[in-house]
């Protein structure tokens, strides 16, 4: 989260550079064009969703209220179905879990040992490991060789990916 408003701030002084240079030119389209660009990027600022693995939640500091996609695997044994539409599973990335609740219908090929984004408000606390996501979107994977890009690099970067169940992503 840190890398985005380093990003920005950046972008910013970037942006304020070109627009002197522009000044001292007199050219009115660079001025014009960097703060468009400025704007977009304060406009898009909470429309960004930033993505996660259950162990580099546990290493990071997220403020409450933040929107994340959390993906990994869904832990075998882990899914209890309550009343109505609730749903409570467990994701994994082979170091770390994540307890989830989601109210509303799965996806058709949710099951177990399968890819999945969740996405939701991220609630805080100080131990993201011993916290319950409440996701308000579930993703799973298509067919039996996709997996979402973030989800595949991620367990290859940790040694879990079988290139025999999964194709490239």
């Amino acid at each position: 989260m840190h890398n985005a408003l380093l990003l920005a701030l950046l972008t910013s002084v970037a942006t304020a550079c070109g627009g002197i240079v522009a000044l001292k030119v007199k050219d009115r389209t660079h001025i014009i064009l960097g703060l468009a660009a400025g704007l977009m990027l304060f406009a898009l600022r909470d429309t960004v969703v930033f993505f996660f693995t259950p162990s580099e939640l546990a290493t990071k500091t997220i403020k409450a209220g933040a929107r994340l996609r959390i993906g990994g695997l869904v832990k075998p044994g882990s899914l209890d179905k309550q009343s109505g539409q609730k749903v409570r599973f467990v994701i994994t990335d082979g170091r770390g879990d994540l307890a989830v609740d989601y109210t509303g219908l799965l996806p058709d090929l949710f099951r177990e040992g399968q890819g999945v984004i969740v996405e939701g408000p991220y609630a805080g606390g100080e131990d993201a490991a011993q916290i319950t996501f409440h996701a308000d979107s579930v993703l799973a994977k298509h067919d039996e060789r996709y997996m979402p890009r973030e989800v595949a690099e991620s367990l290859k970067a940790k040694g879990l990916w079988q290139s025999d169940k999964a194709g490239a992503p």
